[in-house]
């Protein structure tokens, strides 16, 4: 049986313009102002709608140069960067986007989630709702285990807050995330061999339960219950976070916010809680954060660094860093091997150095030169075949794989390559741009290459080039993740063969290949 294909949802041409966003020397949120001397009036700054002011890195005792040298680092070392952002002393001083990111555009944060929960936490116990030593197990008697140890009964709030619950392994957000039953149930099942407070074991388990203490205290997701009193005095909006069974925000990971959403997180633990002369954390929470609560590693959900550096830290390299010794914080949204820390210390390199020599304000504008120029991937590449007008609107079918794929065609046509897919979700398509870049949005199924991530719709950049007369590759950016998939397809005769990988990846980084499994259909066949 013929697999018939619908028409291809709209699309729209990925601009280069306003892709790039830089702000040094009284910028705005898009494009570059003039250099700001020291002491220019806070009024005249000008104050983007993220409502942060701007300045140059010198004016603020910052410098260009060191910025540069970090810069150089990560190109030389082949660091794959989002977005950047360094603020000191009430100022954004450097801010730039590896295109096509872009300072408008959500971003996932993964493990940087956890530190945003630890914000809840503190508000909640600062409102009364629970204490740090309540046990775990009187929250949810309704989904304890027949026999509860004496380990699992010991279990404290502090306990999770601190990574010490007495698990002997840890627990990935990828883990849970398949399953639909109550996860609070799939953390009672877990093993607690030692007894709480007495190792540290990271594990997502944790954080998800403090979110879960949350929603039975207060009767709100945790996203619900930040919203008036973190999100919007911060000014943060547009942010997404799943919600897991139960109605309850997966603690651990699952929130998407902007690049200036992490940087907000930073200042406001920078200014000890207080953000527009409104205290929004206790004083005393955000000091008890960045203690050693384990052997010099981890506080409270943020991980500790060197000379007093606290660090809220997700899969792949998001960040925000909080130097409290010189009033700076740095936001990164990046995509690098797992459990790396590479570019953590590439930091640390190059700060707080940054920050003990201020050169010339001239540097200012070889920086802002530098950023304005900053791109992910090469340009692509306007390439032809001969094959693409054989091939176009021809249909693979596939015998039975493990990725569930029973067909795809491609349609070309004015300098694009609609890519669609069927598979056991549905139809996918996914509009590649031929010689330039093509933004749209597509259903497209990912989750064993985007750590179990599968959602509804996701955002993709796409371009696609024959890299010989018989290969079409196809790259897809899904500008709201870390992830960079590729589609290689090999063409012989009537049959395909078609591989896919991904830039970064929890598990595996790439999929078996899948050949079509007889002669391709033309429409109408």
């Amino acid at each position: 049986m013929q697999t018939s294909f619908p028409s291809s949802p709209s699309s729209f041409e990925l601009s280069r313009r306003g892709l790039l966003r830089l702000s040094l020397g009284g910028a705005a949120a898009v494009g570059v102002g003039g250099a700001l001397a020291r002491g220019t009036p806070a009024s005249a700054i000008t104050r983007p709608a993220d409502g942060l002011a701007r300045s140059t890195p010198e004016a603020q005792g910052v410098s260009s140069a060191a910025i540069m040298d970090f810069l150089d680092e990560v190109e030389r070392n082949a660091y794959e960067m989002h977005g950047f952002m360094l603020w000191r002393s009430g100022h954004v001083v450097a801010e730039g986007w590896w295109e096509p990111y872009g300072p408008e555009r959500i971003h996932m944060t993964h493990s940087l989630t956890k530190s945003v929960t630890a914000s809840a936490v503190g508000i909640a116990i600062a409102e009364g709702r629970f204490k740090l030593d309540d046990k775990v197990v009187s929250f949810f008697p309704e989904h304890l285990p027949a026999t509860v140890s004496a380990n699992l009964a010991a279990m404290t709030v502090r306990d999770l807050l601190t990574m010490r619950t007495g698990h002997e392994k840890m627990t990935s957000g990828s883990v849970w995330r398949p399953i639909k039953t109550s996860w609070i149930a799939e953390f009672f099942k877990i093993p607690v061999k030692f007894e709480p407070g007495t190792k540290f074991v990271y594990t997502s388990a944790a954080t998800y339960m403090l979110s879960a203490i949350i929603t039975k205290t207060t009767g709100q997701s945790t996203a619900d219950y930040l919203k008036t009193r973190f999100f919007e005095p911060l000014g943060i909006t547009g942010y997404e976070w799943d919600v897991g069974p139960e109605g309850i925000s997966p603690g651990a990971n699952g929130l998407s916010w902007k690049t200036v959403d992490a940087l907000k997180l930073g200042i406001l633990h920078a200014q000890s809680g207080q953000w527009n002369g409104r205290q929004l954390l206790p004083a005393e929470w955000v000091k008890a954060v960045q203690q050693p609560h384990t052997p010099g590693q981890y506080g409270y959900q943020w991980w500790l660094g060197p000379n007093g550096v606290y660090l809220a830290d997700g899969l792949f390299g998001q960040y925000s860093m909080v130097f409290p010794e010189h009033n700076a914080v740095i936001a990164m949204n990046c995509a690098n091997p797992s459990g790396a820390g590479f570019l953590a210390k590439a930091v640390y390199k190059h700060f707080p150095r940054a920050f003990q020599t201020a050169e010339k304000p001239s540097q200012a504008a070889r920086l802002s030169s530098r950023m304005k120029q900053l791109q992910l991937l090469a340009p692509p590449r306007a390439t032809h075949s001969p094959l693409a007008g054989t091939i176009s609107g021809r249909t693979y079918e596939f015998a039975d794989n493990a990725e569930k794929i029973s067909a795809v065609k491609f349609d070309f046509s004015d300098g694009q390559c609609l890519f669609t897919m069927v598979d056991e979700r549905g139809t996918h398509v996914v509009p590649c741009g031929l010689g330039k870049a093509i933004e749209g949005s597509t259903t497209i199924t990912g989750n064993k290459l985007h750590h179990e991530y599968q959602p509804d719709h996701m955002r993709v950049v796409a371009t696609g080039e024959w890299t010989d007369p018989r290969t079409f590759e196809m790259t897809w950016t899904f500008v709201e993740s870390a992830f960079r998939d590729k589609v290689v397809c090999r063409f012989n005769g009537s049959y395909v063969r078609l591989s896919r990988s991904v830039n970064v990846n929890s598990s595996v980084t790439s999929l078996p290949e899948i050949v079509s499994r007889k002669p391709a259909k033309v429409s109408g066949d």
